[in-house]
């Protein structure tokens, strides 16, 4: 008995097309799954590529993508520095203080009454992006919205300085933060400019030196060359720039005391 077997055309193509859409489906499901050839990597080697990688670039990946020329050189951004450091950052303490007010703690009497705080102040005596440095009419405290913009601005002019290309980077110094009215009281006997309602009352205010900042020292440096402080100066003028342009922050550029003076928004 002979058996005959035919496929009509709208079955050949019915199926053609529904196996297509299988193997589609299966792809876009499973990315993993490559043509004949190809090597899907082992989670071993995976884990020894992470190990690899960099630090500072992982920890900057997001950053600098975009930033890294053909062949792998690192493309350094000019500094520029901003047009008048008076007219860039013109915020007095009258300016700044109805925003130190609404974000910040009630005046403290002197140092002792800070334990009643509890969580209305953070220390921020030590950061790996800033140095506090050199505080005899303030305390290392701050509320944590100031906390958090001070890190902001440490981690941004050290992101800076990689992508414009120092070779030696530096951080921000703090010269001054919270006050109690002890403090200010002290603080006005040998400085007649001092204010007397000082945003620096209020654990939302802190000064940053624009002329004195902290070497990093590295395992791979020989000799350490301190960067320009001139030119640190510019870098960090465009980070708070920056950051008063997007409504972070209240600048005052201070020319006696040689700082930026520095209220949270």
């Amino acid at each position: 008995m002979k058996l005959s077997f035919h496929i009509r055309k709208k079955h050949f193509v019915y199926t053609f097309f529904g196996v297509t859409l299988f193997l589609f489906l299966l792809r876009l499901s499973f990315p993993s799954v490559r043509r004949g050839g190809e090597r899907v990597a082992t989670q071993a080697e995976i884990a020894s590529d992470a190990k690899n990688v960099k630090p500072e670039e992982s920890l900057l990946s997001e950053q600098i993508e975009g930033r890294i020329k053909k062949g792998g050189e690192r493309r350094k951004h000019r500094i520029y520095g901003v047009a008048s450091y008076a007219l860039c950052f013109p915020d007095v303490n009258d300016v700044q203080l109805p925003s130190a007010r609404r974000h910040g703690i009630r005046p403290l009497r002197d140092r002792e009454t800070m334990n009643g705080e509890g969580d209305a102040l953070v220390c921020v005596a030590l950061s790996p992006y800033y140095k506090v440095r050199g505080l005899r009419h303030s305390v290392p405290y701050l509320v944590p919205r100031a906390a958090l913009l001070l890190e902001t601005i440490g981690r941004n002019f050290l992101d800076s300085q990689y992508v414009k290309g120092v070779a030696h980077p530096e951080k921000i110094v703090v010269t001054s933060l919270t006050r109690t009215l002890q403090d200010v009281a002290s603080l006005r006997r040998i400085n007649g400019n001092a204010s007397e309602n000082s945003c620096h009352l209020y654990g939302t205010t802190f000064d940053i030196s624009y002329n004195k900042f902290c070497p990093i020292h590295l395992q791979t440096d020989a000799a350490l060359v301190e960067t320009r402080s001139d030119t640190l100066k510019y870098i960090l003028s465009e980070v708070l720039r920056d950051l008063r342009s997007r409504e972070r922050c209240y600048v005052k550029y201070e020319v006696k005391q040689g700082c930026f003076h520095i209220t949270v928004r």
